[in-house]
Parts: C-alpha cells; structure tokens; sequence
C-alpha cells in the first residue's frame, strides 16, 4: 500500500468516526459484556445441516473484523478472536434495509466489531452466526497491513508488535504457546516442591555471570544502582535462610551485544536445590524439556520444531566431557595444563577476538565454542568443565582441575547451564578475587554481601540457569530470538518517527 492510498484510507476512517459522534453514535462504547469465544458458535453448529439454523440458541461475539464481502441483500464478515475465524452472515430481513446499508458503508477491515446472533450453517456448510445485531466496538484508524497477510519488513515486526501480532496468526499462535509454556515450567517445578521467589532488580553489585550491567542512580538513596545480570546470588541467599528449593523466572539485563541467540534484556530461570549435585539437577533438566516438548507438540502440531519436539527432546540426552570433546575435535592434547599464554594463542588462531588479559578459562570457553558447539546438533550435555571457566561452582570430587558444571546445547545453542554449587565462602572469596585481579571480560563482580552470608552456611546445593527464550527458540522452531521476545530491544531510527500513520 502506498503513503497516499494510506493516507486516503485513514482520512476516510476518522470522517465516519466524526459522523458517528455527530449523530450521537459512540465509535468507542466501554465494554461488551456477554460474550462468548467464536469457537463456541462453532461448537453450537454442531450437527445442524447445511443451510439449518438454530433460532433457539442466542449467542454474542466480539473480535477484529478481517474482510467484508457483499452480494446485494445479505453480506459476509469475516471475525477472527483468540479462538480462530467466524463468518458473520448479516441480512436485510435481520438488520433492516437502513440498517444494513449503514453497517456495510461504516465497516473497515481492522474494526473492532461485536455481533449478536443465532448459530448456523450456510448451504455451503460453513459454521455461521446468523446476525441479529452488531456493535462497533472500536474504529480502527489505521488500515491493517497488506489486508492481514502479515509484515513483511523485519524491523517493522518488531518495532511494531501490536500490529504482528493482530496481522499474523502464526506470530500470534508463538507467543501465546510460549506464555502457556512458561506456566507449565512453573507447574512442573511447583509439583516438585519448589517456590518461586522475586528477587530486587536494581542491585548495589550486578554478580553472577561474566557480563557488563546497565548502571544507574538512585536520587533518594544517592546511590549508584545496577540492573541485574543474573538471578544466583540473591536465590542462593534463599538456601542460606532455610529455603531449599526455590527458583525464579524473570528479566536479567546485560550491557551488551544482540544478534540471534543474545538481547540485552531477556528472560532467565534460575533453580537452586538443597542437599542436592549436579546429577540431580541434569534429571530435572531432562523432565523438564520432556513435558515441555509434549506441551509444545499440543500447542503448535503444525510447526515442524514444535511437532517434533517430544521426539528429540527425550531422555537420556547424550553427555560428552567438556575436555575429552575438545581434545578430540582439535587435536589438541593437554589442555589443562597449558599456559594462559599458550591457550591465547590457540584461541587467536581459532579467530577469538577476547582481550589478551582475559582469563585462561575465557580461552577454553573459546576454543570450544569454536571446535565443539557446532557439532552438538541433539541435546547434549557437556559435562565436567574446566575450573577457571566456571567461579561459581564446586570442584569435582574426582577429576582434579575440573568442576561439577553441566550445560545443555542444542543445534549449536546453549539451553542450560548447572553447577553443584560452591558453598565454601574462603574458596568462593578466593575464585572472585582471582577473577578480579584477571580482569579482561571475565570478571565476576565481587559480592562481599553474598561471601558474609556464605560464612553463616550454605547448605551443598545445585543450580540451573536457563534462559527461558532460547528455550522457546528450540520448542517453538524460531531461527531469531527475537521472535519469542515481544518487544525485544531496537536500534533507535534515525530522524523523526516514521511509523505508519503518525501523525495522522
């Protein structure tokens, strides 16, 4: 559509707004109590023939209006809702000859209308509400784009998700299966025993992940804040106060890149478990995926990823050893007790752009980015890190310079990360310390709150960090994280808005 023929549409739309207030027609009533989802017409047409109605049976309905098409004396409208599509099926002999002139002249595609009728079925055998009545609900003044065909501009999909969604059934079928999906974690971690915490946003030391945080100031306190970066310190704050089992599924910020698998504001769950390891915390894992693949299934059976979810997403998933892994898939042997020096080297050669301070963990993690994360095309754990990779975590009880870390990949995409946690605060002070003096990107802000309550007593516990929209990416088939994310982050535009109508 073109900036005039827009320009014409939206002109021609705010005039009958005006008539209809001149005339003393509300374009905008305040609510449309009673009625029911389309798909309850459609049940109600259930066994009536084709071309039969059922006057007995009054039912009211309300949603965007997509097409409008008129054969003289009767007219069909198209009403889409959350629960799909209804024909309307409005006549004369119903709305009256005045009546169904003006409705017919006053309609656009993209209203909101309501509709009260009588269930039937055409001769065609199409489920139908017969109209008795309609109801303008809101004019909308902006003409649905590419007549609900869907955005075709990428940048516009998202800067704009109210129209996506309103425009794209697909798009709107993604995001209600990942609200639905996000219920079901919480089920399944609920039916465990556990409970679900908010934790403060706004933090004095953003710690817990090698990231850079958002910075900000407090006027009342005169303090300088920061966003949080991950979820951890404040759960494993919980375990020390007497909570074993707890988690939380909200927003951490990262001052940092975006591309497809990376926003700087995404959606985090983090589970801490008492008097549990890491082996625990992989079975959880894998139950968790499970149910959520079957729920994924339900939701979205025409989605390829989502239909095929259950079937790849069954336990036991493959575990390989972090070290083992990348020996094999470099040829590089000795790993662990290579220089920072040398690890720099080998990751520059592999293309690594880190710092040269960074640490010799940041180097391994590069490496194997490099070798071995394309290779895991099924969910695999990767099992038993290095222990300069991984601060936060416990040594393992049997491979010296190791630690008891797993994470989840898939297709290339890390899906989870979990430790048997370092509940030692002398050794915990210690490794963020050694991060500190690293420096590089790797560091750890050091958290000298969480280290006192450390030294009042953790009990051994593990941990599981997930990041609920990668998660979404593997069940519901998006190539982009930034089709599971609503309103995800955006460059600015360059010059004045640009967005359709404005102004207007």
């Amino acid at each position: 559509m073109s900036d005039e023929e827009e320009h014409r549409l939206v002109r021609e739309r705010r005039a009958k707004v005006a008539r209809w207030r001149a005339e003393g027609r509300q374009p905008y009533p305040w609510a449309f109590p009673g009625r029911v989802p389309t798909s309850d017409v459609v049940a109600a047409c259930r066994g009536l023939a084709a071309g039969a109605g059922n006057p007995e049976v009054r039912l009211r309905v309300a949603g965007r209006l997509l097409a409008v098409r008129s054969h003289g004396k009767s007219a069909f409208l198209d009403l889409t809702d959350l629960a799909g599509t209804l024909q309307l099926f409005a006549r004369v002999d119903e709305l009256e000859e005045t009546g169904f002139k003006r409705w017919l002249a006053d309609l656009d595609p993209g209203d909101i209308l309501g509709a009260d009728g009588t269930p039937m079925v055409t001769r065609r055998g199409e489920p139908s509400l017969l109209v008795e009545e309609l109801t303008l609900l809101a004019k909308a003044i902006l003409p649905p784009p590419e007549k609900f065909h869907g955005l075709a501009d990428v940048e516009t999909r998202i800067r704009q998700r109210y129209v996506d969604l309103l425009a794209s059934e697909t798009s709107r079928a993604r995001f209600v299966a990942r609200a639905l999906l996000t219920r079901e974690t919480r089920r399944f971690l609920d039916d465990r025993g556990f409970l679900e915490f908010e934790t403060g946003v706004l933090v004095p030391t953003a710690s817990g992940a090698a990231a850079e945080p958002f910075r900000t100031q407090s006027n009342w306190l005169d303090q300088s804040l920061q966003l949080r970066i991950a979820l951890e310190l404040p759960l494993k704050r919980l375990l020390v106060g007497g909570l074993e089992r707890v988690y939380e599924i909200g927003h951490v910020f990262r001052n940092e890149d975006m591309d497809t698998v990376h926003s700087p504001e995404f959606t985090m769950l983090e589970v801490y478990w008492a008097y549990t390891d890491y082996q625990d915390m992989l079975q959880l894992v894998e139950g968790l995926y499970a149910r959520l693949a079957r729920g994924a299934a339900e939701l979205l059976p025409e989605e390829p990823a989502a239909a095929t979810a259950p079937s790849v997403f069954t336990a036991p998933f493959a575990r390989v050893d972090f070290v083992q892994a990348l020996e094999q898939r470099s040829g590089i042997s000795g790993l662990l007790t290579r220089s920072r020096e040398e690890l720099r080297k080998l990751a520059r050669e592999a293309g690594a752009t880190v710092p040269d301070d960074s640490s010799t963990g940041k180097f391994l993690d590069k490496l194997f980015d490099h070798y071995v994360v394309p290779t895991l095309e099924r969910p695999t754990f990767v099992m038993d890190h290095p222990a300069s990779t991984t601060p936060l975590a416990k040594r393992h009880r049997e491979k010296a310079g190791r630690v008891e870390r797993f994470e989840l990949y898939y297709r290339g995409v890390e899906l989870a990360n979990a430790y048997t946690e370092l509940n030692d605060p002398d050794e915990q002070e210690a490794r963020f310390r050694e991060q500190l003096g690293g420096k590089g990107d790797d560091v750890y802000a050091l958290d000298t709150d969480f280290l006192t309550a450390l030294r009042y007593g953790m009990p051994p516990a593990s941990g599981l960090g997930i990041g609920v929209d990668r998660m979404m990416m593997s069940l519901l088939g998006a190539t982009t994280i930034k089709d599971v994310i609503l309103f995800p982050p955006t460059r600015s535009k360059d010059g004045p808005a640009s967005e359709p109508g404005a102004g207007l």
